[in-house]
C-alpha cells in the first residue's frame, strides 16, 4: 500500500510541476486535473472516501471547468503564450522553494508526535460519511447555496462582459461583415 501511495504521490508531484512549468495555458489546466486527481487518489488510499469525492467534485470538476471557461471567455491564446513568462523564473524558484521549506518545517513540527492508527476500529458513526453529511446539510446548507448563487452570478457577469466587448469591436457581429452573409 505504501508503494502505491508513493507512486501516486510522485505522479501527482510531476503533474503539479508540469502545471507550473508549461507555457501553454490549456495544457496547464489539464495537468492541474491530473494533479488534483492524484490528490483524490491519495485520499482514497488513506480511506477518506468522502474527502476524495469532494476533491473530485469541487476541485477537478468545478475549479478546472471555471479555469477553462475563463480561458475561453478571455480569448486566451491556445498555443504557446509569450507573455506567460515574465523572465523572473529564478526569483520565483527561490521564493517557491523557501515557501515550500517553511511549510514543510511548520507541518512536520506541528505533527511530529501525532500518530494515526488506520487499523484501529472506529465507533459507530465516527468518521462516517453519514455523520459528515448530516452536519454538512444541517448546519452548512445555506452558505453552500449562497456560494452557488454567487458563482452563478459571476458566470453570468463574465458572459455579459464578454458579449459587450465583442459587440463593441468593429466587424464583430453574428454573421460577419455586412453584405457577405449567405453563400457564394
Amino acid at each position: 500500500m505504501e508503494i502505491i501511495f508513493l507512486l501516486v504521490g510522485l505522479v501527482t508531484l510531476g503533474a503539479a510541476v508540469v502545471t507550473v512549468v508549461t507555457r501553454q495555458l490549456v495544457h496547464a489546466a489539464l495537468w492541474l486535473v491530473v494533479a488534483l486527481g492524484g490528490v483524490a487518489v491519495e485520499y482514497l488510499l488513506l480511506t477518506a472516501e468522502f474527502i476524495a469525492w469532494v476533491q473530485v467534485l469541487i476541485y477537478v470538476g468545478s475549479v478546472v471547468v471555471l479555469i477553462l471557461f475563463g480561458l475561453m471567455l478571455t480569448r486566451a491564446p491556445i498555443g504557446r503564450s509569450p507573455d506567460a513568462d515574465s523572465g523572473n523564473r529564478w526569483v520565483a524558484l527561490v521564493v517557491s522553494l523557501a515557501a515550500a521549506a517553511t511549510l514543510v518545517t511548520v507541518v512536520v513540527d506541528a505533527f511530529r508526535a501525532t500518530w494515526i492508527d488506520l487499523e484501529q476500529p472506529v465507533g459507530p458513526g465516527e468518521g462516517s460519511s453519514e455523520v459528515t453529511g448530516m452536519a454538512l446539510f444541517r448546519h452548512w446548507v445555506l452558505p453552500f447555496e449562497a456560494l452557488s448563487v454567487l458563482l452563478l452570478a459571476a458566470l453570468v457577469g463574465a458572459i455579459v462582459l464578454s458579449r459587450r466587448q465583442q459587440a463593441a469591436r468593429p466587424g464583430a457581429g453574428g454573421s460577419g461583415a455586412p453584405g457577405k452573409a449567405g453563400g457564394n
